[in-house]
């Protein structure tokens, strides 16, 4: 049965946030900060005719164990240069890595600027190889 709309919390009407959902190639990570161990954020991007390009940091989403996990190994693949397309990287304690690993990430949307709103990191797709993630775009109707 249909309620009506009240402009308080009420357990009548919920709030629900559309996500999106793609892979992305791990190329990157950033320093930790603070408590946070291992690593701050990963640098994630998507191939677009052969060349990666750089999508954006992801956060949050980390549990302790799969910090430990992730961090032990992205300093195994580490690297001295970006694998990315050298244009709006993050500059400042950033650590490549060759870009094997792929991730599958939920985000609020795309930025005008090509880069991804509010990411969240759900876990390492091992059933994708990198050359493959390229760009999803959804058709709404």
């Amino acid at each position: 049965m249909p309620s009506p709309y009240l402009s308080a919390r009420s357990r009548a009407w919920l709030k629900f946030k559309c996500l999106e959902s793609q892979e992305f190639v791990i190329g990157g990570w950033t320093e930790p900060a603070g408590a946070r161990a291992e690593f701050g954020a990963l640098l994630v991007g998507y191939y677009d005719g052969g060349t990666l390009r750089y999508a954006g940091k992801v956060g949050t989403g980390f549990d302790h164990a799969t910090l430990r996990r992730l961090g032990s190994m992205l300093r195994g693949l580490e690297i001295p240069e970006s694998p990315f397309e050298k244009n709006g990287l993050p500059r400042l304690r950033v650590h490549w890595t060759r870009p094997v690993l792929v991730a599958q990430c939920a985000f609020h949307e795309w930025t005008a600027a090509g880069k991804l709103r509010q990411p969240r990191f759900l876990g390492l797709r091992d059933d994708k190889k990198p050359a493959e993630i390229t760009r999803e775009r959804r058709v709404r109707g």
